[in-house]
Formats: structure tokens, sequence, C-alpha cells
């Protein structure tokens, strides 16, 4: 018998996260959308709109925003790295954020007065392949550890980015550890994790800023579609930077009206779903093993889990059937729906809200949710194909079955 989608409905005390939210402001996201637009390689990734699938499963829309497009990286995570990079940047040579575009970044006026730096992170594969694409393109370094487990295509492509990338036998939690150890370590070092702990929050809020492209674009694609606000969010988790990103720009958005969100983890590393359940934030450890590599994270970061913890209204812990589910059922679309090549990560969002609609057996959560016909639905597919051996045996293989 396969295993069960767990789920809570957020009861947690209200505190003071004021200061989180206002890293998360619309106006934050529109400059980090300005300097993502200044880099040759932008196209804003499409904002899918799935009728078929939506008048299948019975809702009034369901869109989709597919990431794979992202500057060529078949993935959404360089959003982070390369604007946290940025900001380092700015910090570093006393300019506004607004002053450094592209151009400027890869001159080599800048080059000279920057000197030589090293960028180090932790990865499962998407941010770091993001931190030594930024990194490559500034012609300095970076060093990228990867944990246990990793696909080995994953890694190849970190290196194709001029990384000093290797797989270590750590779990990731214990893998940032290890990469933070080595940039202290560094007089040229600068950690880049998509994570915060207390004493490393600055970097990581700003990663979290890169990943309001995503967001603000998304915001403004539905507006041309017509729609004013989305009812529903299904958005994933790892250690929450993405989800806390979506969750403050759409709390702030619609500050009269938001709209519900629901925060969706692998089971293996559901601290968050656990943490809302216990109502104190708490890790998972462990070998953290699930398909979905982009969220075995077993630690939360302490930013966006005051965001998340005073406005997302559920917390879901996915088994891995639900991705396969989601990601095949985007492979095969029903017509006239385009195809949406969606990774394991990508594709759990899409995978919950099909299964919530379909299968009796989570009515209790349906309901809970309000998700009916008059629902109009926004996901994330936040990675392609990223690891192609694994993408082909859950799609063409039958991997990982829901039923």
């Amino acid at each position: 018998m396969k295993d069960a989608i767990k789920w809570v409905k957020n009861t947690m005390p209200q505190t003071d996260s004021r200061a989180s939210m206002a890293l998360m402001t619309v106006e934050e996201m529109q400059k980090a959308h300005r300097f993502h637009q200044s880099f040759p390689q932008y196209n804003e990734t499409p904002l899918i709109k799935l009728d078929a699938l939506s008048a299948k499963i019975g809702l009034r829309d369901f869109y989709l925003k597919d990431e794979s497009w992202r500057f060529g990286l078949n993935a959404f995570k360089v959003l982070g790295g390369s604007y946290a990079i940025a900001r380092y940047i700015a910090q570093k040579t006393g300019k506004d954020i607004a002053e450094l575009d592209y151009e400027t970044l890869v001159s080599n006026e800048l080059k000279q007065k920057l000197g030589d730096i090293t960028f180090y992170t932790a990865t499962d594969g998407n941010h770091g392949r993001g931190v030594a694409w930024a990194a490559n393109k500034l012609r300095q370094k970076s060093v990228v550890l990867m944990p246990a487990g990793s696909s080995a295509t994953r890694l190849e492509n970190i290196r194709k980015e001029g990384a000093d990338a290797s797989i270590t036998d750590l779990n990731y939690d214990d893998a940032v550890r290890l990469a933070n150890e080595k940039a202290s370590k560094d007089p040229n070092g600068v950690m880049v994790q998509d994570t915060a702990w207390p004493g490393y929050e600055e970097i990581p809020a700003w990663i979290m800023q890169g990943y309001g492209t995503m967001a603000y674009e998304s915001y403004n694609q539905l507006k041309k579609h017509g729609i004013e606000r989305p009812t529903h969010i299904f958005v994933q988790a790892g250690v929450g930077s993405l989800a806390g990103a979506v969750q403050g720009f759409f709390a702030n958005a619609y500050k009269d009206n938001p709209p519900i969100v629901t925060v969706v983890e692998a089971q293996a590393a559901d601290c968050l779903y656990r943490s809302a359940k216990e109502q104190k934030l708490v890790a998972v450890g462990g070998d953290l093993s699930t398909i979905m590599a982009g969220l075995a994270c077993g630690e939360a970061n302490t930013i966006s889990w005051e965001i998340l913890k005073n406005h997302t209204s559920f917390f879901v812990s996915a088994p891995d059937w639900v991705a396969a589910k989601g990601m095949r059922l985007l492979a095969a679309p029903v017509r006239p729906d385009v195809q949406v090549i969606s990774g394991e990560s990508g594709a759990v969002p899409a995978g919950l809200v099909a299964t919530l609609m379909e299968n009796d057996d989570y009515k209790d959560l349906r309901d809970a949710l309000g998700l009916n016909a008059s629902s109009t639905v926004l996901v994330f597919s936040t990675e392609g194909d990223t690891d192609p051996v694994r993408y082909k045996r859950v799609v063409w293989d039958g991997e990982f079955p829901s039923v």
C-alpha cells in the first residue's frame, strides 16, 4: 500500500513577521526583476493555462509557471544565486543594486575593483548550477558541494559552468555546514546559500528576493489572462526559501484578501509540516531519501519560517508518488493543453492538486482548502528534467505509481 499524503492546517500563534515580510514586497521584487531583465539571456518564462486539465479535474482555472525555460539552465534557482551575488558585489563596491546591470557586472573595470572571489555553496544540483553560472559570467571561482546520492548529470552540468564541484558522503544539511566551513577558512571566500540560520541571514534574504522575479512575472501574467487574484497557490519547499518568497510576495500584493497558500514538501524531509504540526521549528535528520532531490532539506530557512508560520494556510507532506503523478500528467497532457517537462521537485504541486480533486480519500483536505469548480489555482514547475535518467524512469517506465 502506498504512503498517504499528510497535512495540517496552520493554527500556530501569530508572531511579528513585519521585518521578514518587508523583504518580500512588490517593490523589492520589482528591483530583482529589473536586474534579471538586464541579462542578455533573459526571457519571461511562460505561464501556461491548463484548460483541459482544469475541466477534467473540476477547477475553474489551473495555471502553471514553467521554469524549465529559465536562462537555458532548466530551473528557477539561478534567479536567487545571481541576485545574491550581485547584491554582495553592490555592497562591496558601495553601489546600489540599481546601478549594477549585467554589463556592469561582467566589465573589466568591476573585475579589477573586486579582485578574486570564490563563491561557496551546497546543492542538490539546481542552486549550485545557478551559482556556478553566475560566478563564471563574472570570471570568478565557485566551489560546489553536493549531498550523497546526487545525480551524476547534475554534477557534470555544474562542472560545465567552471565550478570545483564534488559529491560528498553527507546529507544536504551537513553539506551546507561543510561548505560554510570551507568558505570561512578562505580569505576570499563567500558563502552563497539559499537557507538561513542565526548569524547568516543577509545573503539568504537576497536569494529569496531573487526568486521573487518568478513570483512577480506570474503576478503580471495572471493579470494579462484577466485574473486579478488566484484563489489558491501551491508551492513546494525544501528549506522554504522559494515558498517564503512566493508567500511573502502574494501576501503583500493582496493584503486585503490573500490567496490560500499551501506549502508542499517531500515526506522524507518534511521539516515545515512537522514544525507546523508541533507548533515549533523542528529539523528532520537522516539520509532524507526522496526522488524530490531539490526538496531533500531537513532544516528550515529561519527568515522564510517567520513568513510561512504567519501567513501560510496549510502544510502538506507528500510521498514520492505524488511528484511522479505530476510529472506524468504534465508530460502526457489532456489535449489541447501543451506538454510541460517537469522534474521531480517541479511537478509535486501539480500532482497534489490533481490528487486532491480526483481522489476522495483526500476529500477532507479538498474541503478544508475550499478547492472546487470556482477555484483559480497557481502552481510553479520549478525545474525541467534536470536528472534525465530519473525523469525517464518515472515518465517512461512508470516508477512510483500512484495506484
